[in-house]
C-alpha cells in the first residue's frame, strides 16, 4: 500500500510553504529597495511577514502592514497598482515554471488578536469562562476511579 503523503485538509503543502517563503523573502527585498515609483509607497517601510500560496501555486497572497500602520489602506492599493512591477523583479530573482500573480492583501492578525482579547477579559466572558471551569472540575471528580483500599 503506497504511503499517504496528503496534508490535512485546510493546511498548505510543504511545498506551497516553501515556495510561498521564498517569494516572501524576495518580495520584502525588493519593497525595501525602494525601487518602485509610486508616490503613495515613498518613505513608507512595509514588512511582508507572510506569503501565502494557493495550491496550483499560481497566486501568491502577500499579507503586509505599513510601519505603524498608518495609511494602510493606501499602501495596499498602491502596492496592487504596482503588483505587475514587483511581478517582474521576482521573475529576475526567481526560476519558477510559472511566476505567481501576486496580490497585496493588509495583514490585520495583530488587529484580530487584539479583538479576541478584549472579548476574552470581559466581565460576562470571565465569569462564563469560570462557570465551565467549576463545571469541568465537578466532572472529574467524579468520573475519578476510586484509588482507595479495597
Amino acid at each position: 500500500m503506497a504511503p499517504n503523503n496528503r496534508h490535512p485538509v485546510g493546511m498548505p503543502s510543504q511545498r506551497q510553504l516553501r515556495v510561498g517563503e521564498l517569494v516572501r523573502k524576495e518580495v520584502s527585498d525588493i519593497l525595501a529597495r525602494g525601487t518602485l515609483a509610486d508616490p503613495a509607497l515613498d518613505g513608507t517601510i512595509i514588512s511582508v511577514p507572510e506569503v501565502r500560496m494557493t495550491p496550483d501555486l499560481r497566486l501568491a497572497s502577500c499579507l503586509v502592514m505599513p510601519l505603524g500602520g498608518r495609511d494602510a489602506d493606501r499602501v495596499v492599493e498602491a502596492l496592487n497598482r504596482s503588483a505587475r512591477t514587483i511581478r517582474r523583479e521576482l521573475a529576475r530573482r526567481m526560476t519558477m515554471k510559472f511566476l505567481p500573480d501576486l496580490r497585496f492583501v493588509l495583514d490585520t492578525r495583530f488587529d484580530d488578536d487584539d479583538r479576541i482579547t478584549a472579548l476574552l477579559s470581559r466581565d460576562d466572558v470571565r465569569r462564563d469562562l469560570s462557570e465551565d471551569e467549576a463545571d469541568e472540575g465537578d466532572e472529574r471528580s467524579d468520573d475519578a476511579p476510586d484509588r482507595g483500599g479495597r
